[in-house]
C-alpha cells in the first residue's frame, strides 16, 4: 500500500477561454471532511457556475472510498477527469475542488474535459507530497521507574505521546507507525508492555 498524500492545503488558478478555474485541494481522511471543504467553498464562491470535484480516501490504486461529482457540467467532463489527475499520480487522502466561472465561450465536451485534469494537474503541482504512513495507537504500561525510557524508545521511533495517566502504573497512549509496533513491543521488553487497541 505505497501512495502520496497530500502535506498541506494548495490553490491553483488558470484561464481557458475566459472561464476561470480556480482549483483547491485539501487532506483529507473521511467523506464527511471532503464534503466540509465543498460547502465552504460554495458559500465562499456562491456566485460561481461549477463546484467540480473528486476525492479518494486511502489507496488510490484500490479506490474502495473515492467520488467525484461534475456539479451541471456535462456528465463526465469534470468530476472523472479531475480523480483520474489523483489516481495517476497515486495520491489518497485528498480532495480536488475546482470552482469554474463562466467566461461566455462554450468550451465543448473535450475542451471541459481537459480543463479540468488541467486545473488538476495545477494543483498537483502545487502540492507537497509525502509517503502515507499507516498509524496505530497504542498503549504502554510501564512502572514509574521506567516511564523515561519508555517516552525516548517512542520518540526515537518518531511516535507521539497523545496522553499519560498516572495511577499504579503509568499508562502511555501514544500514536505510532504500524510497521514500528513490533520494534517497540521489542525494545520495551523490559521497561513496559504494550496492549494493541
Amino acid at each position: 500500500m505505497s501512495y502520496q498524500t497530500l502535506q498541506c492545503s494548495v490553490t491553483a488558478r488558470l484561464e481557458i477561454k475566459k472561464s476561470a478555474f480556480i482549483t483547491y485541494a485539501y487532506p483529507v481522511t473521511s467523506r464527511e471532511q471532503a464534503m466540509f471543504h465543498v460547502e465552504q467553498l460554495r458559500e465562499q464562491y456562491a456566485d460561481a457556475r461549477h463546484h467540480c470535484w473528486a476525492y479518494i480516501i486511502g489507496d488510490p490504486n484500490n479506490t474502495t472510498s473515492a467520488g467525484f461529482d461534475d456539479d451541471g457540467e456535462p456528465n463526465g467532463t469534470a468530476g472523472r477527469p479531475i480523480l483520474n489527475v489523483l489516481q495517476h499520480k497515486s495520491i489518497g487522502n485528498v480532495i480536488i475542488i475546482v470552482v469554474r466561472y463562466f467566461g461566455g465561450i462554450k468550451l465543448g465536451a473535450g475542451g471541459l474535459t481537459r480543463a479540468y485534469a488541467g486545473s488538476a494537474q495545477a494543483a498537483v503541482d502545487e502540492m507537497v507530497l509525502t509517503p502515507y504512513i499507516p498509524l496505530a495507537q497504542v498503549q504502554i504500561l510501564a512502572e514509574f521507574a521506567t516511564e523515561a525510557q519508555c517516552r525516548y524508545v517512542v520518540e526515537d521511533l518518531k511516535g507521539r505521546i497523545d496522553e499519560v495517566t498516572y495511577s499504579k502504573q503509568v499508562t502511555l497512549t501514544v500514536t505510532i507507525a504500524e510497521a514500528d509496533i513490533e520494534e517497540l513491543k521489542s525494545r520495551l521488553a523490559m521497561d513496559g508492555r504494550v496492549l494493541e487497541e
